[in-house]
């Protein structure tokens, strides 16, 4: 009996150490291939970038302005609070789905255009792309403004590309 038992943990332990086969390389379709030179054009991923931003500025906004309280809530009705809610919810989104839109579009074409120049994918293309796009963000409050927004930005966006480990 100890034989035996010898001889299947001998044949479990042979098993247990086979490699699986290796699996030829697979070529990518046509349709692959127009997938990724379509989603490879900065256009396409500045645009797409710049509609989801627009998105998340819409919930945003919605969410933030439905939080927000009238002054004079105590002599206001019911109806009158909701329309309030409601003015200050379309007013919030708007504006919030035009600023990520903005910023979503800028951040993703001033990335892609970096990175196709310098032919490199890393966390340089991530820093300069935010650093320009916090800069265009902050131009109208001057030159001080402007060199808060790209430092703050860029570091902004190099945490959350770190976050994510995008780039080994």
């Amino acid at each position: 009996m100890s034989n035996n038992g010898g001889a299947e943990s001998a044949a479990i332990a042979a098993i247990a150490v086979q490699k699986p086969p290796i699996e030829p390389i697979r070529l990518p379709s046509p349709e692959e291939i127009k997938g990724q030179d379509i989603w490879n054009n900065c256009g396409v991923r500045s645009v797409m970038s710049g509609v989801m931003g627009g998105g998340l500025g819409v919930m945003m906004g919605l969410f933030f302005g439905a939080l927000d309280n009238p002054i004079m809530q105590d002599t206001m009705t019911t109806r009158q609070q909701l329309a309030y809610t409601a003015k200050q919810m379309g007013s919030r989104s708007w504006s919030s789905c035009k600023t990520f839109a903005l910023m979503g579009l800028m951040f993703s074409a001033s990335e892609c255009v970096i990175e196709k120049w310098r032919a490199k994918h890393d966390k340089t293309n991530t820093a300069v792309a935010g650093c320009v796009t916090g800069g265009a963000l902050a131009v109208k409050g001057g030159p001080q403004a402007a060199c808060v927004g790209c430092a703050g930005f860029a570091a902004f966006s190099v945490l959350i590309e770190k976050f994510l480990e995008r780039y080994e």
